[in-house]
């Protein structure tokens, strides 16, 4: 797979929605015409809370089209909440999901060029978007997580674009692989020492993978994952 589709680009504002009061802008309507993309992101994104989201390594969040219908199949009672746009994704994406997506990959989207460069770990956000108290730990997972880019050129995006795979220098690091290594064979001590070297890694999951490695244990993810009271 070396192509997929921009079905929708999508921004939002912060604004007040955690249970006390914490900002997020999950909720991002598509946009029209070309967006300007540079390296904290597309033009009019906000994000609520800048220590865990945004930045060069998160600048765009993807999500699969092909999802939505398999979330609406688990989940029939909150069918509805899955549409595009429900993840608070940035790219809608058609034709691709985690397991056609490589770390490190180097894709032409529009006028930028665009670096996979970690797949989203969910949060508790998730659980309040869906009135689900265990969305976040469904996401985690199953793998239905979407992934970031780094925007490496600036340029602009549009939905209908295609973007188109320039490198692939990780072809052994799919994103469904790694879904099973963060959560599933967390303590998997020779493929945690193989991420831990792929070059371009954030800091934060080197961090990461340097705690399993050193304490044999995974890291808590309770704050990540359950909502605040």
């Amino acid at each position: 797979m070396t192509r997929f589709r921009i079905a929708e680009l999508r921004t939002g504002r912060a604004r007040p929605f955690g249970p006390n009061g914490e900002p997020s802008a999950i909720d991002k309507a598509p946009r029209a015409g070309p967006v300007p993309a540079g390296h904290e992101g597309l033009d009019g994104d906000e994000q609520g809370d800048r220590r865990r989201h945004g930045g060069p390594d998160k600048a765009l969040h993807a999500y699969a089209v092909a999802h939505y219908a398999a979330w609406a199949a688990d989940l029939p009672g909150a069918a509805a909440r899955f549409h595009p746009g429900a993840f608070g994704e940035n790219l809608v994406i058609e034709g691709a999901v985690e397991s056609d997506i490589c770390l490190g990959d180097l894709w032409r989207i529009g006028g930028t060029l665009c670096e996979v460069s970690q797949s989203r770990q969910p949060c508790w956000k998730l659980n309040l978007r869906f009135g689900l108290p265990d969305m976040a730990y469904r996401v985690q997972q199953t793998g239905r997580s979407g992934w970031y880019f780094r925007v490496l050129e600036p340029g602009l995006i549009a939905a209908g674009d295609t973007a188109v795979l320039q490198d692939r220098p990780h072809s052994g690091w799919p994103l469904d692989r790694v879904a099973r290594l963060l959560y599933h064979d967390a303590l998997d001590t020779a493929a945690l020492a193989a991420l831990r070297s792929l070059p371009g890694l954030p800091e934060s999951w080197q961090r990461l993978v340097a705690a399993r490695l050193a304490t044999g244990q995974i890291e808590d993810w309770s704050p990540r994952i359950k909502t605040p009271e």
